[in-house]
């Protein structure tokens, strides 16, 4: 099957706009494990199978080389340019210089305007690529209403100015959400959370929902190449799960397909990130063959162990107890 054909198999979502969006995309967080010209070779075939959804960010550090990439498939005629969907963020320290971040963004992609732009994170807390799970940046500081409210101004600005499409918040709760949207003159149109069956958010996907705002899912199988400093020995395994494994051996599939099928069927757009063509492909291919039955998306459904794997303790301020803080579960 050509990768035009996979393409067009892929079902949309549809932003609060009427704007299509696929159902799946491909991340290119290479984490520790692999750097950028593995991600960006590993993109180009992506593209070449049928992926459409391009999730990016400033901080991964290859946008330079994603952007040749991208080049490269206008070029040869694989995609238009409005095939494509392309995200990128605006990282911590740039929350004062939201459109040189995203100007940046776009010289590195070698594109005109990005499809949606995320705030990363909803505080400017910053650290240095590649630190280790005990650093503190002792200029952190907890989320403020205000200061988000600016970033989001500066955001809203990108669209007037049709360098963005539309934007979008990550790594948000529902109590910030609670105090920034009554602020938003342009509400965000998705909402990027970790999102996998050992840790499901319910409620804060169910409240993006009503609200029709998207969830775009990261970590969707666990996140099994995540950094050294998200590891920890309470950490569970998506693919170990009973009722994941039950179904993955009912369809012959790999468990961490069976994840992404929970995930696309659920309703959330899962960013799934591999280097080999064999797991992109199959990936990619969870968005429409072969679904989960209503009996096993339930079982699924009940493998909820809150169990969040990107905690973000590098983030905590001065006199923060621990990374939970992050998360406000305090309320």
């Amino acid at each position: 099957m050509s990768n035009a054909s996979l393409a067009a198999r892929v079902p949309l979502r549809r932003l609060y706009d009427g704007t299509t969006i696929p159902a799946i995309g491909i991340g290119t967080f290479g984490s520790d494990k692999y750097g950028a010209e593995e991600v960006s070779n590993a993109l180009y075939g992506a593209i070449r199978t049928g992926y459409r959804l391009i999730d990016c960010a400033a901080v991964y550090m290859n946008e330079h080389q994603i952007g040749e990439v991208l080049h490269r498939v206008l070029t040869e005629g694989i995609v238009s340019r409005e095939e494509l969907f392309v995200n990128s963020k605006v990282w911590n320290d740039q929350h004062r210089a939201v459109e040189a971040s995203c100007r940046q963004s776009l010289a590195d992609l070698q594109l005109d305007y990005l499809d949606l732009y995320f705030v990363h994170w909803p505080f400017p807390n910053y650290h240095a690529p590649g630190c280790d799970g005990d650093s503190r940046n002792p200029d952190s500081k907890p989320f403020s209403t205000e200061e988000f409210t600016d970033t989001w101004r500066q955001c809203e600005a990108l669209v007037d100015a049709g360098l963005v499409r539309h934007i979008a918040m990550s790594n948000m709760t529902i109590r910030k959400l609670e105090a920034v949207l009554p602020q938003c003159r342009i509400k965000p149109a998705a909402i990027e959370m970790e999102l996998h069956p050992s840790f499901q958010q319910q409620a804060l996907f169910d409240y993006c929902m009503e609200r029709d705002i998207l969830p775009i899912g990261f970590c969707p199988i666990g996140s099994p190449s995540r950094p050294e400093r998200d590891r920890t020995a309470e950490d569970v395994v998506d693919a170990e799960l009973p009722a994941v494994r039950q179904a993955a051996e009912a369809h012959g599939d790999h468990p961490a397909v069976t994840c992404l099928k929970w995930a696309v069927q659920r309703g959330q757009i899962p960013i799934p990130f591999s280097v080999k063509e064999p797991q992109y492909t199959a990936n990619l291919r969870a968005a429409f063959d072969d679904p989960l039955t209503e009996k096993e998306m339930t079982a699924i459904a009940a493998e909820d162990r809150n169990c969040r794997l990107i905690k973000g303790q590098v983030f905590l301020w001065p006199g923060a107890t621990d990374w939970h803080e992050l998360w406000d579960e305090e309320a």
